[in-house]
């Protein structure tokens, strides 16, 4: 056979069937372990067998045959053969006594001497993934294979579970191989997958039920509302990744980096539809109908938001819309600016010294705080956090300082928050608006009140140094 020849992938029902691994050792220990899952009946051959191997055997899991390879061995009925020991020669007389007598054989890490190669796995029950360079270069398949473990979620393999239960069932209903391939498009594309990743199976099984008995019917949109985090696309979750490649329609925040969007399906369809406090504006209503539209027409929406949709994002609103037109949705969390932006300037939100409690407020609306709201935000020992507050700096500070909260009180202001533009600059309560006018700070940032805004001079690890407005005040106030 040439060299260059690709290899023919199957995959080998070893339930209950006998597989022989020489060598006693951590590789032979990792060989078991992979065969044992599979459901082999495994047998350990060396002359040194270690501890963890050992106890196995002591409990009748695996067997064992002590002493050095002898090809004898493999006059028993066995259906595999691994040679995963450190000596070439041994290993070389394994692979000649399988290839003498018509067994499969898998040399590790050596491809010349293997009739089979043992692919790397991602494993999700009734679905499988192999991957495989042929034995040429396995870090590389491995290197595959934890990119695919993120892609590929528990869903698959209850699908693949369900699906194969139902398999008859739907070779019955639809025994004409066209017909077939059109239902499994239009089932896959539907809410049957979201429905086993939020763990329920019984409705997964009656919408499958319901696509059998109707099965020309248009497949059914829904919504994922997918929080974004404050820009850096590394922050966003494996979840949302997942979502934004499954995307038809992104209905995106203006504040929604480039790079996060840059993750998304390359041909879903992006409609930008940011609120801003001046220039042109999309209402809420029209997102609710942008969303109802495209769900009536079958497409998965994904519903981007900054930060986190259920931390001042209105997230809430949009899911009472959905739930009242009865359609499906699903909701994947994103690091809000709170966390995201006090941890790359450097700012620890709770400190045993400084802050025991941290409060999230909205500066959006004047309006929406008390007088004995901010006697609370002023006491001692925590930490506030103040959203969408960049043009109300001054209200914020005179409110603060009529509520009694010190004049010398530690503050910061994040601009552009994990971005590479981010700016952090560091005052005090009395000083806050004129820091903002010195350094020219603007929207977006988040304003950071409390002893635990000071450290940013210390721990700040993220882009330039804090911007200060007194430089010997601030650093006295951490230490």
């Amino acid at each position: 056979m040439s060299s260059d020849a690709p290899l023919f992938a199957l995959f080998a029902d070893l339930r209950g069937r006998c597989v022989l691994v020489v060598g006693g050792g951590s590789v032979a220990r990792r060989k078991v372990k992979a065969l044992r899952h599979a459901g082999a009946r495994v047998t350990v051959g060396a002359p040194h067998i270690e501890a963890l191997l050992q106890t196995q055997i002591e409990r009748g899991e695996i067997d064992a045959i002590h002493g050095e390879f002898k090809p004898e061995w493999l006059d028993q009925a066995f259906w595999l053969v691994v040679a995963a020991t450190n000596d070439d020669a041994a290993n070389q007389v394994v692979a000649e006594a399988a290839e003498a007598r018509r067994l499969f054989v898998n040399v590790v890490d050596d491809a010349c001497r293997s009739s089979v190669q043992l692919p790397a796995i991602v494993d999700r029950g009734h679905l499988q993934i192999a991957i495989s360079s042929g034995g040429g270069a396995p870090m590389l398949a491995r290197h595959l294979r934890r990119q695919l473990e993120s892609w590929f979620d528990s869903s698959w393999g209850a699908l693949a579970q369900l699906l194969t239960e139902k398999r008859a069932l739907i070779r019955q209903r639809l025994p004409e191989l066209g017909p077939r391939r059109s239902f499994f498009e239009r089932l896959l594309a539907g809410p049957i997958q979201s429905l086993l990743r939020q763990h329920q199976f019984e409705a997964a099984r009656q919408h499958l039920q319901n696509a059998l008995e109707r099965p020309q019917a248009l497949p059914q949109g829904s919504v994922t509302l997918v929080g974004a985090g404050s820009g850096d696309p590394g922050l966003i979750t494996l979840n949302a990744l997942r979502a934004l490649n499954r995307a038809d329609v992104i209905l995106h925040d203006r504040l929604v980096s480039a790079e996060v969007l840059q993750l998304a399906r390359r041909d879903a369809h992006f409609i930008e539809v940011g609120k801003t406090g001046h220039g042109a504006s999309t209402s809420q209503d029209a997102i609710h109908a942008l969303m109802l539209e495209h769900v009536r027409a079958g497409r998965h929406v994904v519903r981007l938001k900054g930060g986190d949709a259920f931390v001042f994002g209105r997230g809430g609103e949009e899911l009472q819309f959905l739930r009242k037109h009865d359609i499906r949705y699903e909701v994947v969390p994103g690091i809000t600016a709170a966390l995201a932006c006090s941890a790359y300037a450097g700012i620890p939100l709770t400190h045993r010294e400084h802050a025991q409690e941290v409060r999230l407020i909205t500066a959006h609306n004047k309006d929406a705080l008390t007088p004995s709201d901010w006697l609370a935000l002023a006491q001692p020992k925590q930490t506030l956090v103040f959203y969408m507050g960049v043009a109300m700096l001054d209200r914020i500070r005179a409110h603060l300082l009529d509520a009694g909260l010190a004049a010398g009180t530690p503050v910061a202001l994040v601009e552009n928050g994990s971005q590479a533009n981010q700016r952090v600059a560091v005052g005090d309560l009395h000083g806050l608006c004129e820091l903002a006018q010195a350094h020219r700070i603007s929207a977006p940032a988040l304003l950071i009140v409390g002893e635990v805004a000071a450290l940013a001079t210390q721990l700040h690890w993220f882009g330039a140094p804090p911007l200060q407005a007194n430089t010997s005040k601030v650093l006295s106030q951490a230490a």
